[in-house]
């Protein structure tokens, strides 16, 4: 019998695996994690699971170590080899695999890598995730024989993005694929897709040599901006480092953030299904549940986190989901799964039949004075516990206080959100008002909060940014 494995006790996370390669996460963890995911589903019945990396410099040395796990468990693995992690989604619901499994490090540094489960169609986490811990902990591994193959759905997989396309007018459009493991299926896209197509850095790079791979921090999306301005681009979009969250820009060379593209989808999709719930996560700005309102749906304020996001999906029924990060899930006419290619491809086709600009549309939502996403440094152990102490100082002041995932605290100027990331050692911050005095008594009030928890509060990044 195997020797147990215990996990780094930062590694197992609220959606997903994540870690420091060589420091906290190594080989020997993707290994337990095959055989504890295994285990789990052999005894749910499962026999097939299907497993796909991203393109960082540690990922194939991971996916060799997960897959000898799931094998020894007795499974059979389906191997899709490098791309997306919507590409794994969407191999593990096609080929009708018990189960799928990712390494990615998504949009972290590049030493990151990590594990992205699902289970059946649905995703792995929580309480889950906890438990794959407990059985490596106690080498309570179910032991068989099993096998691999590796397939190719790349071809498959395009052609199922492009069969939503509905654009009526031909777009030049420019994409950043940032280095990132969706450029090879950004090129055979964008080849099919009809417009005039500009792709930037779409050779696969784990030390992403040009930018971050984040598209919803705006200095990584300079060179979209000017790519979009030199060749008189209709708009722009951009792809994290695995794939699954988007960023836009308008022709005007503006940012179109998450919760901005949410409310545009959510218009269009609330037409063919009318009065239906759509999600967005406690960061998006009040504009957009007011917006999704004012199109006959029925709003939904939920946690951060594109599992969490994804389960609430299908416990409601809801066709369209979203997050301010760019993890936007649409289940009109796609599988309920975060696939910024398809979002791409959604919103280049809504614009082009559209007969109106990206930029007209975003000018068409309310105006809010914001922030943006701000990140204050703390540790893994402290992150938590701040959020609690804020909350117990708030509510015993008898603040107007929204818990469900972190506090966003409601005041006639508007509101500001501290919650603790579930996939780096910060917290994260927003406000958001009706003016600008508004905004600074926000940010004034959160960073008051912060200082009497201990954590060093700079300014907000960018001051106050109307959208």
């Amino acid at each position: 019998m195997s020797a147990a494995h215990i996990f780094h006790p930062t590694v197992l996370r609220e959606y997903d695996i994540r870690g420091i390669v060589g420091s906290t996460l190594n080989p020997a963890d993707a290994l337990a994690v095959g055989r504890s995911f295994g285990t789990v589903v052999v005894r749910k019945g499962g026999k097939t699971v299907c497993v796909g990396y991203d393109g960082r410099l540690s990922s194939p040395t991971l996916e060799e170590a997960l897959v000898e796990g799931l094998m020894s468990t007795g499974l059979h693995v389906l191997r899709i080899g490098l791309g997306p992690t919507p590409m794994l989604y969407f191999a593990t619901r096609d080929r009708e695999a018990a189960a799928g499994i990712m390494i990615t490090g998504s949009h972290n540094p590049p030493d990151y890598n990590g594990i992205k489960m699902m289970l059946g169609k649905g995703p792995v986490y929580g309480q889950q995730i906890q438990e794959l811990g407990a059985l490596a902990a106690a080498a309570d591994w179910e032991v068989g024989e099993g096998s691999s193959e590796q397939i190719d759905v790349q071809d498959e997989y395009v052609a199922r993005l492009l069969k939503d396309y509905d654009g009526l007018r031909d777009l030049t459009v420019a994409w950043d694929a940032g280095n990132g493991a969706s450029g090879e299926i950004l090129r055979r896209m964008t080849a099919k897709l009809p417009g005039k197509h500009i792709l930037l850095f779409d050779d696969i790079d784990g030390t992403f040599p040009n930018h971050h791979p984040d598209p919803t921090v705006e200095k990584n999306l300079v060179d979209l901006k000017k790519a979009v301005a030199e060749h008189g681009c209709d708009l722009g979009i951009g792809f994290d480092g695995d794939g699954d969250r988007i960023g836009a820009i308008d022709h005007l060379g503006r940012v179109v953030w998450g919760d901005q593209l949410v409310a545009l989808y959510a218009a269009e999709v609330l037409k063919s299904h009318p009065g239906a719930t759509i999600i967005a996560d406690v960061k998006a700005s009040q504009a957009l549940f007011d917006e999704i309102a004012k199109h006959g749906g029925v709003p939904l304020m939920w946690k951060t986190g594109h599992s969490l996001l994804k389960a609430k999906m299908a416990e409601t029924g809801s066709p369209l989901a979203g997050e301010m990060s760019g993890h936007i899930f649409f289940a009109d006419k796609w599988y309920g799964f975060d696939d910024a290619l398809y979002c791409g491809i959604r919103l280049v086709g809504l614009v082009s039949k559209g007969g109106t600009t990206l930029a007209a549309l975003r000018d068409g939502l309310p105006d809010m004075l914001n922030t943006p996403e701000t990140r204050f440094q703390t540790s893994e152990e402290r992150k938590f516990a701040v959020v609690e102490e804020v909350k117990g100082r708030l509510t015993a002041a008898g603040a107007n206080v929204n818990d469900i995932d972190g506090v966003r605290v409601t005041t006639p100027d508007g509101w500001w959100l501290l919650r603790a990331s579930n996939t780096q050692d910060v917290l994260v911050a927003r406000a958001e008002a009706f003016s600008e005095e508004g905004l600074e008594r926000l940010k004034a009030a959160l960073i008051e909060q912060l200082l009497a928890s201990g954590i060093e509060a700079p300014s907000f990044d960018g001051g106050g940014t109307a959208h």
